[in-house]
């Protein structure tokens, strides 16, 4: 690119095909024009000169100049002058301003305009990243449409017409592939700034795909009739939606299946056949979870708030129908519900329930030394523990069938002395684990938890205050069997989680018995400065 053979207006006209063909401001155009034509200038007249080169914006006349800076010391002579010098030249010029001297015009060389081409072509490229970044950056959670140029291992490059954007293999659908010219539909799900350029990222995979897709569809979602509030999928396979109505002469599954299934299987076409179980959503989670495993049938739900679990209780014959084909049912409905799903059936569930009364009976028996038609009232009446029958008021107690306020006096006074003893036997075990005192302190922590804890290696505030909150619930669960703290990281995860559900104690007492426990570390902090300050004051005055 010879700038003497083109004349001013060849200039101009090519800053402006330039800017229509990458559709960026013709202004970027000629500021990179102006950077390639000062670095030629500065390879004619020496790189350790400031020189600048400005294209008239009007007439395409190109103008060099050589800048230094008035300064009263020169560090730099090439760059900068001295204010007197630069008073002789120019009167009244002052320190901080500029002394400009033209140029005459450059004939560039090959090798320079070469270098010139460069510039210009970095610096077009640029701002057609910063366009397509600056375009795109908004639009991510929108589908787009665009044409396959490039299939490389399964990740598939897609032409949106202004950018090119990338769908990784593991976004697309499984058996699915793409040949060069194919037209793709895909959901932006991210488009992020790197070092090559904008790199926007497409989805068929995800979860929202398909919420777009019935967005599109369903007139009635478009509207805001209808709210589809969870999306959960298996891609390729099987996906479950919940959709609620905001109008209660619109049913929301009807609406989104359409006439004679028409909307859906719409967006299963889209999908490579992909089946979509539309469920209506409900603010009562027994009802959405119960909705969200069908299509088989639940007898019973039981919530652990606390656990955020939930068991459902199915007849036998709906076992395999509930769990699905490699568990696909559960575990989607899992996601939509966001609540941990445990399936049994009814004969599993009665034998456990069975088995509970058997476990709570003999702990009455042996801890009140009563027989099994009184350990049975109490377990009937919802008693679960000792604490609770010691400290339940005598006329509550007293209501049982059979019982009275004498006997209800009597168990009370026996379950207080029982859980006394129990108290000091683990006072004892905790003084023989070494487990320091200042643990006793730490509200949330039973004797019971500290001897726990202690045949475990805590014995310290500092020993606690290292653990997570996991690892304390799994320390205090008396579930652990064979495994100890140390093994937690090699035991089944599924084993882990199970051990975690018996413990006494929930993930955010958990962290506030840490955060206890690491207080210390924090009030020394204080302390510590106030000791170094004293200590210079005193090394002051000395």
């Amino acid at each position: 690119m010879d700038t003497s053979a083109l004349a001013r207006t060849e200039l101009l006209q090519v800053a402006d095909a330039v800017a229509r063909e990458k559709s960026i401001e013709r202004d970027e155009v000629l500021e990179a024009m102006e950077q390639a034509i000062s670095k030629a200038g500065r390879a004619k007249y020496g790189h350790e000169h400031d020189i600048r080169a400005e294209i008239d914006r009007k007439s395409g006349e190109v103008r060099l100049r050589r800048y230094r800076e008035v300064a009263d010391e020169v560090e730099n002579e090439f760059t900068q002058i001295l204010t007197k010098d630069a008073q002789s030249r120019q009167t009244g010029i002052q320190p901080g301003e500029f002394i400009v001297e033209e140029l005459p015009p450059i004939d560039l060389g090959r090798i320079a305009a070469q270098t010139a081409k460069q510039v210009i072509v970095q610096k077009v490229r640029e701002a057609e990243r910063k366009r397509q970044f600056d375009e795109y950056k908004d639009r991510v959670g929108e589908v787009v449409n665009g044409i396959v140029k490039r299939n490389e291992f399964g990740n598939v490059t897609v032409d949106l017409g202004r950018a090119e954007a990338l769908m990784r293999r593991d976004e697309s659908l499984p058996r699915e592939s793409f040949r060069t010219g194919d037209r793709v539909r895909a959901y932006i799900y991210d488009v992020r700034e790197e070092q090559r350029g904008p790199q926007i990222f497409l989805s068929r995979t995800h979860p929202q795909f398909m919420a777009k897709l019935f967005a599109q569809e369903v007139p009635e979602i478009y509207d805001g009739i209808i709210e589809l509030k969870a999306v959960a999928r298996d891609p390729g396979s099987r996906a479950k939606i919940a959709v609620v109505s905001y109008d209660s002469s619109i049913d929301p599954v009807g609406a989104c299946v359409g006439m004679r299934g028409s909307r859906v299987q719409a967006v299963v076409s889209e999908l490579q056949g992909e089946k979509i179980d539309i469920i209506p959503w409900s603010e009562d989670t027994a009802t959405f979870v119960v909705n969200a495993l069908a299509p088989a049938e639940v007898s019973k739900v039981v919530l652990d708030e606390d656990a955020h679990r939930i068991e459902v209780v199915v007849p036998d014959d709906q076992l395999s129908l509930a769990i699905g084909r490699r568990g696909q049912n559960v575990r989607l409905a899992s996601i939509l519900t966001g609540w941990d799903i445990d399936i049994m059936t009814e004969e599993t569930e009665s034998r456990r329930r069975q088995d509970e009364f058997r476990a709570r009976s003999q702990m009455f028996i042996d801890a009140l030394d009563v027989d099994d038609v009184i350990a049975h009232l109490l377990v009937t009446e919802g008693f679960t523990a000792l604490e609770q029958v010691a400290f339940v008021p005598v006329e509550e107690l007293a209501q049982i069938e059979g019982f009275d306020e004498e006997v209800a006096e009597e168990l009370r006074a026996r379950a207080r002395s029982h859980l006394e003893e129990m108290d000091r036997h683990n006072e004892e075990r905790r003084r023989e684990l070494g487990v320091a005192d200042a643990l006793t302190e730490v509200e949330g922590l039973t004797p019971a938890m500290l001897v726990m804890l202690g045949e475990q290696g805590v014995k310290t505030l500092d020993d606690l205050a290292d653990l997570a909150a996991d690892e304390l619930r799994f320390a205090i669960s008396g579930q652990r069997g064979e495994h100890s703290l140390e093994d937690m990281g090699r035991v089944p995860n599924a084993e882990v989680e199970r051990i975690l559900q018996a413990s006494p104690m929930g993930q955010d007492e958990a962290n506030a018995i840490i955060m206890a426990a690491r207080a210390h570390w924090f009030d020394d902090e204080p302390a510590a400065e106030g000791g170094e300050a004293e200590e210079a004051d005193a090394g002051a005055e000395a």
